[in-house]
């Protein structure tokens, strides 16, 4: 997956497009879901997918795939949000809150109203700012969002850092993949016990390996002169578009004007 997002970045059809314009883009779009009501961080979603699957050219089935990593995990902290459990003595004081529930002993476990309402809102808002996150990562590489990020003053060493943690994210992912897959060829995992044992040498040789390529980075460096900064050549040039300019910037407009008839809506039922 990660050499497919690589490649994606490098061949998508907004290759062109200055990476100011588009970062520029997901952050006006990003501050916008932070104050915006669930339906309006709906159309977001929608409108910057069809910015990644259609004006970018990536593959549903990969953006999809992308988005629904991101649901699993969601749906690992519902449960934390919707269940709720109150003394029998209060059970009073939530007349409206319960959905569904079961008396356990002296305790009364029941499906939440608010927190349902809670764990919507923050699905809406987090596949929005995701899909701001995807639309950036499909269409910037990764090495030019850094050069962007050192010409708006981000400083130099967080950029290093931030290349350094991308490169061994991968290569621990790799290593980790070769690893397992060796073990499974020679019936590693056929039992728990023997699962147990394979998982705890895999861990230990991921470290060795691990230190061992952070050795080799090292040396490397060093003797090409490394002098606290990476310098990176970038021979492709690139050039604004007036249309996605006009398209973005009246999106947008269209997006404030409609939370602000919302609210103004809630605002005049209370």
């Amino acid at each position: 997956m990660n050499i497919q997002i690589d490649t994606l970045a490098y061949t998508n059809r907004l290759r062109w497009l200055a990476p100011e314009q588009k970062l520029l883009f997901a952050i006006a779009l990003l501050i916008i879901i932070a104050f915006a009501h669930p339906p309006m961080q709906i159309l977001i979603a929608v409108w910057m997918s069809i910015w990644t699957v259609v004006y970018a050219g990536i593959p549903a089935k990969i953006y999809l795939k992308l988005v629904y990593v991101a649901t699993l995990f969601w749906l690992t902290s519902l449960p934390a949000l919707a269940i709720n459990g109150v003394h029998l003595s209060h059970i009073h004081l939530l007349p409206d809150d319960s959905v569904a529930g079961l008396t356990f002993g002296s305790y009364y476990v029941y499906i939440s109203h608010s927190g349902i309402e809670q764990g919507w809102t923050i699905l809406t808002r987090a596949i929005a700012s995701l899909s701001c996150l995807y639309f950036v990562m499909l269409t910037i590489p990764f090495s030019e969002l850094l050069q962007t990020l050192r010409r708006i003053g981000v400083p130099v060493l967080l950029t290093e850092l931030l290349l350094l943690m991308y490169r061994f994210i991968f290569v621990l992912l790799n290593t980790t993949f070769e690893l397992w897959t060796a073990q499974q060829s020679r019936g590693g995992y056929r039992t728990f016990t023997t699962g147990m044992k394979s998982l705890a040498l895999l861990i230990g040789q991921l470290l060795k390996r691990t230190m061992e390529n952070y050795r080799q980075v090292s040396l490397s460096l060093a003797a090409r002169g490394f002098s606290g900064e990476l310098r990176v050549w970038h021979s492709h040039r690139y050039h604004s578009s007036k249309r996605y300019a006009i398209e973005a910037v009246v999106g947008c407009g269209v997006l404030i004007g409609l939370e602000f008839w919302q609210y103004a809506g809630m605002v005049t039922r209370i």
